[in-house]
């Protein structure tokens, strides 16, 4: 399976951008083929959405993956999934179930040959505040995702900050058991400082500034490179990626960048959303020089 030997922050793309496209107009070898094309060779993917007959996909489906992923020099870094906390009416998962369930995924993640889990968990407010036995469920998963090498990360998303308690909680969880089998996706929509044309702006959404991602970046695995307009100069107009992206070189961080594209347009009739893909492309070889 093809690997990147180069170090430093890397580009990918997220599938979840080809929302409006995928199933309809392109199929999943047109989005790796689309990715290849621009240079990439990360890739993340939405199990439910993107893994035929999930989460029981047939040997002969597994087999097209991987000859997907020689063919098209892709690399599978992160498995979207969720932990669903409210799958019973009237009451959240035990820590038994959500354990379950979060094992079925990290067995077919490592099937499929990703290292990284972009696990979503269960909320309980509009805040993203994670159910309360979330330490208990990712503890007991803790030994088997250490043995299939799968490491688990919540989404740190609008209108959550970095600067918040909600990542705190997740360091300190980290810090106290030692792991390096949890960590943090740090969508990139935290930095958003440019609302203008948004159809609307996220309630209780607070500034994060670049310099609040260099603490973390021990603990980050990769990112979500969110992003919602690009110019014809190739500039993102509403994230300050040159900052951003600088702190990742000079601080040696290592992973990621999964483009994921949430732009107003995203689903109007005949939308390519490869051409702002491929903008951004352009501008994040042009910082990292690769």
């Amino acid at each position: 399976m093809y690997q990147e030997t180069r170090k430093g922050p890397k580009r990918g793309v997220a599938l979840y951008s080809y929302s409006a496209e995928y199933g309809i107009s392109k199929t999943l070898e047109d989005c790796f083929e689309d990715i290849s094309d621009m240079g990439a060779h990360g890739l993340e993917i939405l199990a439910n959405t993107h893994i035929d007959n999930y989460p029981h996909p047939t040997d002969e489906w597994v087999d097209y993956w991987f000859e997907l992923l020689d063919r098209y020099e892709i690399v599978p870094v992160e498995y979207g999934h969720w932990v669903d906390s409210r799958m019973y009416e009237g009451r959240h998962q035990t820590s038994e179930e959500a354990y379950e369930q979060l094992a079925e995924d990290i067995r077919l993640a490592h099937r499929l040959g990703f290292t990284v889990m972009r696990t979503k968990l269960g909320v309980i407010d509009r805040t993203n505040t994670p159910v309360e036995n979330w330490r208990e469920f990712i503890r007991m998963a803790l030994p088997l995702a250490e043995d299939c090498n799968v490491r688990m990360c919540p989404e740190i998303h609008l209108p959550t900050a970095l600067k918040s308690k909600m990542v705190d909680d997740y360091v300190e969880f980290i810090e106290k058991t030692g792991t390096k089998y949890f960590g943090i996706n740090v969508d990139f929509g935290v930095f958003r400082n440019n609302w203008e044309g948004a159809a609307f702006r996220m309630p209780g959404a607070v500034e994060t500034k670049p310099e609040d991602i260099v603490p973390l970046l021990p603990y980050i695995y990769c990112c979500h490179a969110k992003f919602n307009h690009m110019s014809e100069d190739f500039q993102e107009t509403t994230i300050p990626y040159p900052e951003v992206l600088q702190l990742m070189i000079e601080h040696n961080w290592d992973g990621y960048l999964l483009s994921e594209y949430e732009g107003a347009d995203k689903y109007d009739v005949g939308y390519n959303v490869g051409e702002q893909l491929r903008r951004q492309h352009i501008m994040m070889k042009r910082i990292l020089g690769a």
